[in-house]
């Protein structure tokens, strides 16, 4: 029996696995670029450990390195490519909606703008009796909620062609004043979420972040939806983190990078 096959070898690959694990999830799209001490700090590893791996990782190509910052290496996105290839957009996105409604007890879905109206494309229903009438098809109109705001916020164009027509309040809180509209969209750009309540439906809320594609165009919204006595605005701003986090995934799962710095419209 070599080292390798007696337990203790398996048990010590599986620790440096681990930590490669760790440092490659210091990389996000929100920080693709990472020094060693941000590495040190987000994986809590011994500086040494970080200075190894890391360097076996850029040798590897797994990593590159540019001065003092690293990001993910082309070889690993090469390998992670096939993960989707031949797989719906429903089928990759499913599992981290389910993860989100899990973690929070309400519905996860993802809009998708069609014109005037957004669509929801993607589901992963609330376990509560209580709940939002949703299914995968459904339309609602654009200029109210907070997936419509954050479609909107990263689409002048849709912005554009929406005040060209009057805005129909459906609720009290709708908003149907061009100006208004425009003020509360350029906050959830500058914000990178937006949380509404009572604007669609009276007595629900929601909270929305972003999904961008490869050329870094919004193409989705990712939201947590439910009734306003479960998700009160302290509530949704404790979900926020998780929210944006989601997104993130997602846009990852498809190919999709976020946007340099906003521009003003």
């Amino acid at each position: 029996m070599t080292d390798v096959d007696k337990p203790s070898g398996r048990q010590n690959q599986l620790l440096v696995l681990g930590k490669i694990s760790s440092i490659l999830e210091a990389f996000s799209l929100r920080a693709p670029e990472r020094t060693l001490a941000d590495i040190r700090e987000s994986t809590g590893l011994p500086t040494s450990t970080v200075q190894r791996l890391v360097a076996n990782l850029v040798d590897q190509g797994f990593l590159e390195k540019d001065e003092d910052h690293y990001r993910i290496g082309m070889r690993l996105a090469f390998w992670a490519a096939p993960a989707t290839a031949g797989r719906s957009e429903h089928d990759v996105v499913a599992p981290v909606l389910k993860e989100l409604r899990d973690l929070t007890g309400e519905s996860a879905v993802l809009f998708r703008r069609e014109g005037r109206n957004r669509v929801c494309v993607g589901l992963a229903e609330t376990r509560h009796a209580l709940r939002r009438e949703l299914h995968v098809g459904k339309i609602m109109p654009l200029h109210v909620g907070s997936a419509s705001r954050v479609l909107l916020a990263w689409d002048p164009e849709a912005v554009e062609e929406l005040l060209d027509e009057t805005l129909a309040p459906i609720t009290e809180a709708t908003i149907t004043e061009p100006e208004q509209l425009r003020r509360v969209v350029s906050q959830t750009r500058a914000d990178g979420f937006a949380i509404t309540i009572g604007e669609r439906e009276s007595g629900a809320s929601g909270l929305s972040a972003p999904v961008f594609d490869a050329r870094a165009r919004i193409t989705s919204a990712v939201s947590i939806n439910g009734p306003v006595f479960r998700m009160p605005r302290e509530i949704c701003e404790g979900w926020v983190e998780p929210l944006v986090d989601a997104a993130e995934r997602i846009t990852r799962l498809l190919g999709g990078r976020y946007p340099g710095e906003a521009s003003e419209y």
